[in-house]
C-alpha cells in the first residue's frame, strides 16, 4: 500500500468512530490533566512554602551569645555559595525624641550590611518605603550600596512619631536623619526589631553581639560561616545559632521535600495507564486486524496505520494538556515556572510513550493465524 492510501485509511477509521478515537482521546487527556495537574499543583504548594519561608526570615540565622567581628560578619557574602545577605548587630543606648521625653526608643548599632536584612525581612517592605519615600537602595539579593547617611525606623515608630524617609527627628543624642523605613510584621520573629532605631555605624567600629546571615537553602555551611566571625573569648561556650523566625521548623529541607513528595511517582502511573489504554485500542479490533492480514494487507502498512491512528488521537491529546498545564503553571506559580511546567509535563510524556510503546507491542502480536481464534471469541 502506498502511504496517502495508508493515510487515508486511518483518517477514515478515525472520522468514522471505528477507532474510537473520541474516548481514547479524552482518557489520555483526563489521565494528563488529573495526574499532571496533581503534580503542578504539588510542587507549587512546596514553592509558596518556600516563599513564605523566606519573606518571614525563615532561612535567616544569627550568631548570638559571642562577641562578632563585623567586618567579618558583613563578608560572608564573598563567600562561594554562602550567604545572600548578612549583617552584625549589637544594642545601644536608647533614644528619646524631643517631642516625647518620657518615651525612650530601643536603638541598635547595626553595620551596613544588616540593613538590607531587614529591609528584606518585611512581605510591605517595598510598599512601606514607597509611602515613606523612594528606597535609598537596591536590597534585592546583596549587601549592595545602602543609605546609612542617618536612621533607619520601623514602620511602627515611623506611623507613631510621623516620620518618612527624609524626616529629622529631635533626640537626646541630637537631630537624627531618617534615612528609610523598614517593615517588620509580628509573624514569629525576632521582636525587638519591630519598634527601633536602627543605627548605621561602621563594620569596624568595635565588637558587635551578634550575626546575621540570610540564606536559602539553609544549609550546615551557614552555621559555621557564623561561628567564624565570632571573636575567641572565654565566653564561647554560651554562644549558639539561631533561626531568627522561630514560628517556623527549624529542620525543613527545601531539597527534601521535593525529592519526596507524594506526586513524584505519578509519571510512573501515567506510563501504566498509557500501556493498558494502547492495549485495548489495539485488543478491542484484533479480529479487523487478522482479518486484514488474511486479505493482503501486509504487517508493515498495517503497524504503520496504527500508528498513525494513535499519534493523531494521543498526540492531540496529550498537547492539548501540556498546554493547559504550561497556562497553569505560568498562572500559579510565583517564581520558576518553566522549571514546574517540565516537571508536571512528565506525566503526558509518559502517558503517551506508553500508548505507543504499547500499540507497537499489541500489534506486532497480532497474526493472522490467530484470526479462526478470534472470531470464535469475538
Amino acid at each position: 500500500m502506498r502511504l496517502r492510501s495508508i493515510v487515508s485509511e486511518a483518517v477514515r477509521n478515525i472520522s468514522a468512530g471505528t477507532a474510537r478515537a473520541a474516548w481514547f482521546f479524552l482518557i489520555v487527556l483526563i489521565t494528563g490533566l488529573l495526574l499532571g495537574g496533581y503534580e503542578a499543583t504539588s510542587i507549587v504548594r512546596l514553592e509558596q512554602e518556600a516563599v513564605t519561608r523566606i519573606a518571614a526570615d525563615a532561612d535567616t540565622k544569627a550568631l548570638v551569645g559571642a562577641g562578632v567581628d563585623g567586618v567579618a560578619c558583613d563578608a560572608l557574602t564573598q563567600v562561594d555559595n554562602g550567604p545572600t545577605l548578612s549583617g552584625a548587630a549589637r544594642a545601644t543606648d536608647s533614644i528619646t525624641a524631643a517631642s516625647t521625653p518620657g518615651m525612650e526608643l530601643p536603638a541598635y548599632e547595626v553595620t551596613p550590611g544588616f540593613i538590607p536584612l531587614l529591609v528584606s525581612g518585611g512581605e510591605d517592605a517595598a510598599s512601606s518605603a514607597n509611602d515613606s519615600g523612594s528606597q535609598a537602595s537596591s536590597t534585592s539579593g546583596t549587601n549592595g550600596t545602602v543609605d546609612t547617611s542617618g536612621i533607619w525606623v520601623s514602620t511602627d515608630v515611623s506611623r507613631d512619631f510621623g516620620l518618612v524617609k527624609g524626616s529629622v527627628m529631635q533626640t537626646n543624642h541630637g537631630d537624627m536623619t531618617v534615612a528609610g523605613v523598614y517593615s517588620w510584621p509580628n509573624d514569629g520573629r525576632d521582636s525587638r526589631f519591630a519598634y527601633a532605631a536602627i543605627v548605621p555605624v561602621s563594620a569596624s567600629s568595635g565588637t558587635f553581639t551578634e550575626c546575621w546571615a540570610k540564606q536559602w537553602p539553609v544549609t550546615e555551611q551557614t552555621d559555621e560561616l557564623l561561628r567564624s566571625t565570632a571573636i575567641v573569648t572565654a565566653s564561647d561556650g554560651n554562644t549558639a545559632v539561631a533561626q531568627v523566625n522561630k514560628s517556623f521548623d527549624s529542620r525543613y529541607d527545601a531539597a527534601s521535600s521535593y525529592a519526596h513528595r507524594m506526586s513524584a511517582w505519578l509519571p510512573y502511573v501515567a506510563l501504566g495507564v498509557g500501556i493498558i489504554v494502547g492495549v485495548i485500542s489495539v485488543r478491542r479490533r484484533r479480529l479487523e486486524y487478522a482479518g486484514a492480514l488474511h486479505i493482503g494487507q501486509s504487517k508493515a502498512a498495517q503497524m504503520l496505520g496504527m500508528h498513525i491512528e494513535t499519534l493523531i488521537w494521543s498526540g492531540l491529546a496529550s498537547l492539548a494538556c501540556v498546554a493547559l498545564l504550561c497556562a497553569y503553571c505560568w498562572r500559579m506559580s510565583v517564581d520558576g515556572w518553566l522549571e514546574i511546567f517540565l516537571a508536571a509535563c512528565r506525566v503526558p510524556a509518559m502517558t503517551f510513550a506508553g500508548v505507543t510503546v504499547a500499540t507497537f507491542l499489541a500489534g506486532i502480536c497480532v497474526r493472522e493465524s490467530q484470526l479462526l481464534r478470534f472470531f470464535k471469541s469475538r
